[in-house]
């Protein structure tokens, strides 16, 4: 049951990606006709403020609740606000997946400016269940662009959830660490041993849930772990800000 309606899901993502693909190019925030290769129109860019100049922070460990000694390093493009926000919220829960490609740009030219190095991409998994409804995990797809700008190899099943969990946007802060401890399992703790992880998910809350990836992965003999986020939604990495600027139209 859960294979069909994976399937059907697929399906329709990709029927609406491919009408999307034979489309003018608009933007991510709100379809807005553009003219030119960019992310947002004029109009979203301004409510889009990326930390420059993006380098690794760390999430706060009493906020994260990590059992690792070892911080957790982030990187970030921007704060979880303006078009940025609206863009996320359309490719994760509006089967727009099309919207990988221009969000994946925003985030590589983050991990780019940070000076991350990665042996191997590691997406946030999706329980199967809820890959079933969506049809796609949208941190998988973020993956993918990571991978290729980076010149690392894409491992999209290195890491599966062991149990279902409640969606982390529906809970408070304070359940949000119980509800995906021990969540996480390296399948092929082998495939991972000793290289550097870059690990991609659309947004960081409190960073319950990469945390739990992070422990999961150190447990398993990995070499580093460093988080990569399009945002940022409670100020994990305020050290970080500088001069806010236009989000970058490329």
């Amino acid at each position: 049951m859960i294979a069909c309606r994976t399937l059907a899901a697929a399906l329709r993502a990709l029927a609406a990606a491919a009408a999307r693909a034979l489309s003018p190019p608009a933007c991510a925030g709100c379809d807005a006709f553009l003219a030119e290769a960019a992310v947002f129109c004029a109009g979203c860019a301004r409510t889009v403020a990326p930390w420059r100049p993006a380098r690794a922070g760390c999430l706060p460990r009493g906020a994260i609740g990590s059992s690792s000694a070892t911080d957790v390093a982030l990187v970030a493009f921007a704060p979880f606000a303006g078009a940025l926000a609206d863009g996320i919220r359309r490719f994760k829960y509006g089967d727009r997946p099309d919207l990988a490609r221009p969000l994946g740009r925003l985030l590589l030219c983050a991990a780019r400016e940070a000076g991350v190095g990665a042996d191997v991409v590691v997406p946030v998994p999706l329980h199967p269940r809820r890959l079933a409804e969506r049809g796609y995990n949208q941190a998988a797809l973020l993956a993918a662009h990571i991978a290729s700008g980076l010149g690392a190899k894409l491992a999209p099943r290195a890491l599966c959830r062991v149990r279902s969990t409640a969606q982390q946007a529906q809970l408070p802060r304070e359940l949000r660490l119980q509800n995906v401890a021990g969540a996480f399992r390296v399948r092929a703790p082998e495939r991972v041993l000793g290289r550097r992880i870059a690990l991609v998910d659309d947004v960081a809350t409190t960073g319950a849930t990469l945390a739990a990836c992070h422990d999961a992965l150190l447990g398993a003999g990995v070499a580093s772990v460093t988080c990569l986020v399009l945002a940022s939604a409670e100020g994990g990495v305020d050290d970080l800000r500088s001069s806010p600027r236009s989000a970058p139209r490329t």
